[in-house]
Formats: C-alpha cells, structure tokens, sequence
C-alpha cells in the first residue's frame, strides 16, 4: 500500500499498480494504436503512390511519430493520465505528490517509452518496474510520476485523527507555505498509525516530527502541548486554510458582476415611499418626479379677426337677359265615353215560326 498527499494535507489511499495489470493496459494501448496506425498508413499508400520513394518513407516516419508516441502523449495529457488501456485496467498516472500530470510528464513517459516499450518490446519497462519499490518504469522515474490504481476496496481508506477542541484555530498565524510535500506525507503517515506503534516509539517520532515542522515554519512549538497533538492541529490549519481558499474562489466566480454571472436590477423606491417632499403633491414622497412639458409644444395662437368686407349693393340684371315667357297652347278639352244606346230587339228564344 502506498499513500500519497496532496497539497492540501489529503489522504490518497491509492495502491501502485502491479506489473501485470500495467502490461495489459500498455497491450491494450498498443493494440488500439496499431490498428490505426495501419489504417492510416495504407490510406496514405493508396494517395501517395505517385510520389517518390524519400517523400514515402519520410511520410511513413512522420506517421509512426504521430500515431504512437504523440497520440499516447497527448492522450494522456488530455485525460490526466488515463489512457484506454489504463481506463479498461482502473489505472492512472500520478505525480508523486498525488497530483494530476501535465504535459511535461507524459511527454517524458511518451519519450522513454519508445525505447521501453517499442525498440526493447517491454524488456527495459518491465525489469525496471520489478526492480522499483513502487512498481515504476524509467519513464516514471525521470518523469516523477506513479501508475495508481483507482479501483480499491471500499472501507480501507484512513483518516486524520482530529486535534483537541482547546487547539482548534491557535495555529492560524503559522507560515506553511515552506513545509515540503514529503513532511507533510510522514506527518499524515504517523498521524494514521501511531496507535499501532508502541508508545515510546510514537512519542519519540512524533517529537521529531514536530521539530522538523517547527523549523520549517520558523514558529517554535508551543510548550506543554503533545507533539501528537501539536501535529494534528497543523495539518488541519492547513486543511481549513485551503477549504477558505475554495470557497472564496468559487464565491469570486459567482458574485454579481462577475462575468458570466446574471445581475438582477436595482431595487427601485415604490411611487409615493417616503417623507413628504416640499413642492410634491398630496400623497406624493420621494422619488417624486414632477412632470416635465413636452419639448416643442406651445399653446395655440389666435388668429387675428379678418376686417369687415364694406357693403356692395348688387346691381339689378337687365330684363333683356331673361327670355320672354312662351305662352303654350290650351290642352283639348276631354271626349266623353259614349253612351249605349237601347235596343228594342227581344231575346231570341230559338222558336223559328212555320214558312
């Protein structure tokens, strides 16, 4: 089991990854990578085949340096250190501190890894690897970097016994920002085992560990305070130091104005809030605003009256120019209807007399 820390004193219970799981995950890779790299190098055939042979094979070198050592590099640069073949195996690169890599990390893994892995077919990688304690090839060595597992039994993870409640917050004055990595992983080590170890030998690490931290803060120990004790109240003035310095970032992001976040507006005074303002009308307070005329508007001028016209007689029109009445002719007279006149004739009655 190896523990590592990170800056902010937190425990990563992690387990290095053992030579047969790192050699599945490089297989794994490895497969992935040759089958592109085959893809691409036959569709690359079949479009340069007009060209030469030194514009072939210096396309077939650029390839190879593409596909499996900058993809690898920038795979895992990209992931934090989680390449296929790691995700498949629950692996992942780390710094020593616990750290994610960047890109100067896998670019020294991706370069020792050619000759590891590729000119060598693993030879190098994994007799270096059986060698280091933690299971690390050169690549990981000159890279400063370790191959984790992250998928380790729930339940097994320590923690940092809390200091007494009469030291929390007397160490806020302490400078820590010259205590090394390393203290700070044999501090959180101790803190997690002394009680397995023997009182004697607890007591005597733990002053030791004391005097180290006190010289790296250049503040003494206080006296009467357990060494115990005086190291667990530290490690949490760090924990709760870096946790203010979370919190205050995320509150940064998100305070309005910030860019990116919404600004609601201004409250504005409700119509008539507020003592009476002088000049307002009744009912009206502050935030009275006095209505403002119109720009441009004048009232309506009247017209001057017009002068009285002086009276005119009109002049009488001339008979000549009026035609003479025409006298019309008397309408006839209306015909009676006529009268019938009697006839003496009788009925006939259809008797016709004897001749």
């Amino acid at each position: 089991m190896s523990e590592l820390v990170t800056g902010e004193a937190v425990a990563l219970e992690l387990r290095p990854a053992k030579v047969p799981s790192r050699a599945l995950a490089v297989l794994l890779d490895l497969i992935v990578a040759m089958i592109v790299y085959i893809g691409v190098t036959i569709g690359l055939v079949a479009a340069t085949a007009s060209l030469d042979e030194a514009a072939q094979i210096a396309l077939s070198i650029a390839t190879f340096l593409l596909l499996l050592v900058g993809a690898p590099i920038a795979v895992e640069t990209l992931s934090h250190g989680r390449s296929l073949g790691k995700m498949a195996c629950g692996l992942r690169v780390v710094r020593d501190d616990g750290g994610p890599i960047r890109f100067r990390h896998a670019l020294v893994r991706g370069a020792l890894g050619v000759v590891e892995i590729l000119m060598t077919f693993g030879v190098v990688a994994c007799i270096s690897s059986l060698v280091s304690a933690r299971g690390r090839r050169l690549g990981d060595v000159f890279a400063g970097t370790l191959v984790v597992r992250e998928r380790v039994p729930v339940g097994q993870a320590r923690f940092i016994p809390p200091p007494p409640p009469w030291l929390a917050g007397r160490f806020g004055e302490l400078d820590l920002s010259a205590v090394p990595d390393g203290l700070w992983l044999a501090v959180r080590q101790y803190l997690t085992r002394m009680q397995q170890l023997d009182p004697q030998v607890s007591w005597a690490m733990a002053e030791r560990l004391a005097t180290d931290l006190a010289n790296r803060t250049g503040t003494p120990a206080p006296q009467g305070i357990p060494p115990a004790a005086y190291l667990a109240a530290v490690v949490q003035e760090r924990q709760a130091r870096e946790a203010r310095r979370a919190f205050a970032e995320h509150a940064a992001s998100s305070a309005p104005g910030a860019p990116g976040t919404f600004a609601p507006p201004a409250p504005t005074a409700p119509h008539g809030y507020g003592p009476p303002v002088p000049g307002a009308p009744y009912g009206y307070g502050q935030g009275y605003v006095p209505p403002v005329p119109h720009q441009g508007y004048a009232p309506p001028v009247p017209l001057a009256p017009a002068p009285p016209t002086p009276y005119q007689p009109v002049p009488p029109v001339p008979t000549a120019m009026y035609p003479p009445p025409v006298e019309q002719a008397p309408a006839p007279a209306p015909v009676p209807p006529p009268t019938p006149t009697p006839t003496t004739e009788r009925p006939s009655t259809g008797f016709v007399p004897p001749a």
